[in-house]
């Protein structure tokens, strides 16, 4: 099983930075991966098993599943149910944040576990970290 795991120092506060990364569609807003998204079959964002239907700007699609979101505990995990041009299996990640009570700012981390052929492993991992690494960077630039 393959692990990413990232974390930053958000020069936001935690409030902040939860307003932006609990919406579980607004991903194009503060990422540059990311072109479009809906929540298929209209339900809300926040709902427990919508699904994510999101593009990145080459029209790669990604579908995934909210599998939980805490206002409290502030964090969010999910699954990609298809990614075909993203070659992992049983793919789970978990976003959450922390406030940093010194400085008032926010603590996040992200990270994922999956299954992914060798052949695929480098570009794979480096990708998913990319990923995370950019919204958390974007998120701070969005609220700056």
């Amino acid at each position: 099983m393959a692990r990413v795991y990232i974390s930053a120092v958000m020069p936001v506060t935690l409030e902040q930075a939860w307003s932006v990364l609990r919406d579980f569609n607004g991903l194009p807003d503060y990422h540059p991966f990311f072109a479009r998204s809906y929540i298929e079959d209209g339900k809300p964002a926040d709902q427990i098993g919508c699904v994510r239907h999101f593009h990145d700007h080459d029209g790669n699609a990604i579908r995934e599943e909210l599998l939980s979101l805490s206002d409290r505990d502030h964090l969010c995990c999910y699954r990609i149910l298809e990614a075909p041009a993203l070659p992992v299996r049983h793919y789970i990640s978990e976003m959450r944040l922390k406030p940093v009570t010194t400085t008032n700012e926010c603590f996040g981390e992200w990270w994922a576990e999956f299954e992914v052929d060798d052949v695929h492993y480098e570009d794979v991992m480096q990708r998913v970290s990319d990923t995370f690494r950019l919204a958390f960077e974007g998120v701070t630039e969005r609220l700056s």
